[in-house]
């Protein structure tokens, strides 16, 4: 059953990664027109097929295949769905264009991180796409889904691969992670646990606080996470964002004297204060769901954070 908010035409499909409700691919619809926003990896690709059929259309009327970013659990599906999407175009950030023609050296740095038999495991075969079908939209761009406008800005942080995508129709923003993480699991009908993430290899605290500036500055009623769909923005949320991302500096600092043992004492920090903070923000969850869903992200974000505190930090 696709999910979506009233007089919208934006379907969340959840792309299995992992497990349920991890990870969201979503499908934007304007006069039978079809954008898919953040692909999952080629195993979702089935999901997007029957997402598809259930609202009545197929494959042929997918105009935009739409990357927040090029990290694979949001861009490892999109080779396969453009070779059953004949009239899509890939519209993906410039910095980001050439892996998606050739993933290579985006299949060595994911199996660098999760080991080979994990990566094949996760992703599966990531393929390659056409250069002549790959549009690179300029920060502030807009793209019409026949006349659905769709602004792309420029969001580094995360990434420096990453843009957010305005829909102007629903006053609503597509996030990718530049806004975070914030899983169903970690919200209750007053607020939502929301995390900033860092994983390797291009976290910029500076950039990240100035991203999140830039996109709450068109003061969206929506944001559309790719981990895990919409949230109704709040000043609660995105001040936890920036103090957050301070804290993140903080605990890598500390973190730091531990020699080799760096990145497994962060991680492990990383995880208790996530989960402390979540279980503060959130009355009635159990520590156990906390942990469950704080892991990952918190192990991958020591990840990052190492390597920022070790090649990108400005001395």
């Amino acid at each position: 059953m696709l999910q979506t908010l009233e007089n919208t035409d934006i379907y969340t499909v959840d792309a299995l990664y992992h497990e349920p409700q991890l990870a969201s691919i979503h499908l934007v619809r304007s006069n039978n027109r079809v954008a898919i926003i953040d692909t999952g990896t080629q195993y979702s690709v089935p999901q997007v097929s029957t997402a598809l059929a259930e609202l009545k259309l197929n494959q042929s009327d997918v105009d935009y295949i739409i990357l927040t970013h090029i990290h694979l659990d949001h861009a490892g599906g999109a080779g396969a769905l453009m070779q059953l999407c004949p009239n899509a175009q890939l519209i993906v950030h410039p910095k980001g264009a050439r892996h998606m023609v050739d993933p290579s050296k985006l299949v060595a740095g994911a199996s660098a991180v999760y080991g080979a038999q994990e990566f094949n495991r996760l992703y599966g075969e990531i393929m390659p796409i056409d250069a002549s079908r790959i549009h690179q939209p300029l920060d502030q761009e807009t793209i019409y889904l026949a006349d659905r406008p769709l602004t792309f800005i420029d969001t580094p942080g995360h990434a420096n691969h990453h843009h957010c995508i305005i829909d102007e129709q629903t006053n609503s923003v597509f996030t990718g992670d530049t806004l975070g993480v914030g899983y169903r699991a970690l919200r209750n009908e007053h607020h939502a646990f929301i995390a900033p993430t860092t994983t390797p290899v291009q976290f910029n605290p500076e950039a990240l606080h100035a991203s999140i500036d830039r996109v709450m500055s068109y003061q969206p009623t929506t944001l559309y996470l790719t981990h895990y769909s919409s949230v109704t923005p709040s000043a609660r949320i995105i001040a936890g964002l920036h103090e957050q991302i301070d804290d993140y500096v903080m605990l890598t600092q500390k973190a730091a004297d531990s020699g080799d043992q760096f990145e497994k004492v962060l991680a492990k920090e990383l995880n208790d204060y996530l989960v402390r903070r979540c279980m503060n923000e959130i009355s009635g969850i159990d520590e156990e769901t906390a942990r469950h869903w704080i892991k990952l992200d918190a192990d991958l974000n020591a990840q990052g954070l190492v390597f920022w505190w070790q090649h990108k930090r400005i001395a």
